[in-house]
């Protein structure tokens, strides 16, 4: 997949395309419907499919009070549309430029300019604009003007439940601890990708050493607690079974921001210092609470522990 980081970028001589436009933060299953049905319009077409995207929620810009954090990103949205089987994505740097650009000038400049459009796919809420007065009604009425189609999909709703997949429910399940249901909605399993780094050794000392990812990491993290999951260490290839913590410890009280670390399970003398790797979370098994002493807290770890490679041997 290329991807556009600038119009500019763009060859003169590109198209024609079928666009799909979207924060398209998480890449979930709404996403991917409208992805899917994208694709099908470009092969029908004979065009290139192109999604349309931005480096940031818009919302950091028109209203940072009210902006949620991001559920993946904007490395992680790309590397995600690119499994997705995409020509190109372009990705729209959000500013005050952008946002005071009127919503015709977006569809002249951007999509019939730049890209050649022939089929615009975009969700049935969507808006976009100076002032967000662009929607699905404006684009099919400049639609026959500019020689594009406008494809509205409707919204996923997992096994014909009344609640439609949006990044807010996903944020709310991460919230909540619920990694099963977030990675059915998401349509993938629960993870952070990071960097191993040095942390306090304090799981070494107790007899349960821990890989320790970055503050850095990809990914909106589940809520504080303990879960059952897995390590895939990219600079090796190998997935290894994991018991899973997330928060700042609170049985010692010293660790000031939340963090995330993985116990590999049955490994000794495990070297991960430096390397890449994704954590995935595959059950939650408890909350994160305060221990009232080391004894205790070394009884819940061996029990976590057991609990965790039982949760995933029957996975």
């Amino acid at each position: 997949m290329i991807v556009f980081r600038d119009l500019s970028e763009v060859p003169a001589d590109f198209g024609p395309s079928v666009v799909a436009i979207g924060k398209f933060d998480g890449v979930h299953l709404g996403h991917r419907a409208v992805i899917e049905r994208m694709r099908e319009d470009a092969r029908a077409a004979d065009a290139r499919a192109v999604a349309v995207t931005f480096d940031r929620n818009p919302l950091e810009i028109l209203r940072p009070e009210s902006c949620p954090e991001n559920v993946v990103v904007t490395d992680r949205k790309l590397d995600l549309l690119g499994e997705l089987d995409l020509d190109a994505t372009l990705l729209l740097t959000f500013d005050r430029a952008l946002a005071s650009l009127a919503a015709e000038d977006f569809v002249s400049d951007i999509l019939v300019d730049a890209l050649h459009v022939v089929t615009v796919l975009v969700g049935r809420d969507f808006r976009f604009g100076s002032g967000g007065r662009g929607d699905v009604a404006l684009l099919r009425e400049l639609g026959p003007r500019y020689g594009f189609t406008v494809d509205v999909v409707e919204d996923v709703h997992p096994d014909g439940g009344e609640r439609r997949v949006s990044s807010t429910w996903i944020r709310e399940l991460l919230a909540a601890g619920d990694v099963v249901e977030a990675a059915r909605v998401l349509g993938r399993p629960v993870s952070v990708s990071g960097e191993v780094v040095h942390g306090l050794k304090r799981g070494r000392e107790l007899g349960f050493p821990t890989a320790n990812l970055s503050e850095v990491i990809d990914a909106l993290a589940p809520a504080d607690g303990v879960y059952a999951g897995w390590l895939d260490d990219h600079d090796t290839g190998i997935r290894h079974p994991a018991a899973i913590s997330v928060g700042t410890n609170p049985t010692f009280d010293d660790v000031h921001r939340r963090q995330v670390e993985a116990h590999v399970l049955d490994e000794v003398g495990l070297d991960l210092y430096g390397h890449h790797v994704t954590v995935e979370f595959t059950s939650h098994l408890r909350g994160m609470v305060a221990f009232d002493g080391m004894d205790a807290l070394i009884a819940q770890m061996a029990a976590d522990v057991t609990e965790a490679r039982t949760r995933l041997e029957k996975d």
